[in-house]
């Protein structure tokens, strides 16, 4: 194939996708509720998300692209470690079963896996992971000339290198991530998971051994002293710690390039929460953009109500040696502005709670996007419309089997009634300052040491 360049540019008529993480059939189904156009993930098996992979078997998966394709949405399965050689026959053996199950692209990173996806499933599309690290127009030519469809760019590209790749290969399309954690290294290009704990993260067990605090020593090898450099006694340093990315405010710029097919969110292993705001965020920045009404100071406001190590634009719009804001040194993870009260079923009847709630409480509800709700007052509860949201008002607290409670704490699994039907998954949420209050803290006890998610995908 020779190259040559083609000035491609997206249709304004076409947009660009939103692709959510579905670590399980409940947070699939939300990520769609709030907005995603496809979603991406997978059963533990020979995914780069083994813990969340877990989540999913067979049939919930199969559940999972049947429920995506009533909505005319996608699923894209996630089949990308790296394999030994002892397991290519396993590999080519759930290739082919989820093949089956009609996913609409295979997310895959060894040139060697791509050729066996084409082999097995010739007409389901392949995708090529970031774990393959693409950053230029030579590498993508050879898997395109392979049969990918499309490229999972590295975290590391710039908007202007995905211009010059789209210049010369104008029908491969190019999908970037916009949000959510970033890796230490090329994405996934990492060994000190593997020296440290024996998990690798190319094979979808990485212990994120860079979110760990670390103590910095000074040794003098020909007296044999060793100095300890501390920062911040009995902490040690977060000199690895990325900040999460966030290009919320770069969308439109994202967008008006032409060249970007898929804006692409990092999560699996995170909370349903973080599914449905954050996705509901990235809709209406897309939806926005293409009704000339972009504001980005509105979906910031949403994104900072997650828990997040401090965010960062990362590189697609700087070039990394530009950069000197992308890790966090003091901190593993912080209190977003708000906390998750409860969550509602999905059948819109109950809820179950996730931080301590009683009678009395007024809490936020955060809606799917295109969703309504009904304004009623009962002895249960009241629903009232103000400052251009919508709040509920706990009068009873009550199970479905008729149980009452002063307060409901979290992790309790009775399903507590509402005073009318909300809309599947709806969110329930209180400000961080209140739910501390609850828990007798403040503001003073985060940032928060933590144990580390993953960070890629």
């Amino acid at each position: 194939m020779v190259l040559q360049k083609s000035g491609h540019k997206r249709s304004l008529l076409q947009k660009v996708e939103l692709l959510s993480p579905a670590g399980n059939l409940e947070k699939l189904k939300i990520a769609l509720g709030y907005g995603a156009d496809a979603v991406y993930g997978g059963t533990s098996t020979f995914s780069l998300r083994i813990r969340s992979g877990k989540e999913f078997d067979m049939e919930s998966y199969a559940e999972g692209i049947e429920y995506a394709h009533s909505l005319g949405k996608k699923v894209y399965c996630t089949i990308n470690s790296f394999p030994f050689n002892s397991q290519l026959k396993l590999y080519e053996n759930h290739i082919a079963k989820m093949a089956e199950l009609r996913p609409d692209a295979l997310i895959v990173s060894s040139p060697g896996v791509v050729k066996m996806a084409a082999r097995i499933a010739p007409d389901i599309p392949i995708h090529l992971s970031t774990q393959a690290n693409v950053m230029n127009a030579l590498d993508a030519e050879v898997y395109y000339d392979m049969g990918v469809t499309r490229i999972i760019a590295a975290r590391e590209i710039s908007l202007k290198d995905c211009e010059a790749i789209k210049s010369v290969l104008p029908d491969l399309e190019i999908e970037v991530f916009v949000h959510g954690s970033m890796c230490f290294a090329y994405s996934g290009r990492c060994l000190v998971s593997a020296l440290q704990m024996g998990r690798v993260p190319n094979r979808g067990s990485c212990a994120n051994d860079c979110r760990f605090p670390y103590e910095v020593y000074a040794h003098n090898p020909e007296t044999g002293t060793t100095f300890r450099l501390d920062e911040e006694s009995e902490v040690g340093t977060y000199i690895m710690n990325a900040k999460d990315m966030n290009l919320a405010s770069h969308i439109d710029e994202i967008i008006a390039s032409g060249v970007i097919d898929s804006l692409k969110i990092e999560g699996r292993t995170k909370s349903p929460y973080y599914a449905g705001v954050v996705t509901k965020a990235y809709r209406h920045a897309i939806d926005d953009y293409y009704a000339g009404d972009f504001h980005a100071e509105r979906y910031q406001a949403e994104l900072n109500t997650t828990q997040n190590r401090g965010f960062t634009d990362a590189y697609l719009v700087s070039r990394p040696f530009e950069k000197h804001d992308t890790q966090s040194h003091d901190f593993t993870i912080q209190n977003g502005t708000h906390q998750v009260a409860a969550l509602v079923s999905e059948d819109g009847l109950s809820w179950r709670c996730k931080d301590k709630t009683c009678i009395g409480d007024t809490v936020e509800i955060v809606l799917p996007v295109g969703a309504s709700v009904e304004l009623v007052d009962n002895e249960y509860g009241m629903i009232e419309e103000r400052d251009g949201g919508y709040w509920l008002t706990f009068r009873r607290i009550v199970s479905k089997e008729g149980k009452e409670f002063e307060c409901i704490h979290s992790g309790d699994l009775n399903d507590i009634l509402l005073p009318t039907r909300l809309p599947s998954y709806a969110i329930l949420r209180r400000g961080i300052a209140e739910a501390l209050d609850k828990k007798g803290l403040t503001e003073d006890s985060t940032p928060m040491k933590m144990t580390p998610r993953p960070s890629c995908d």
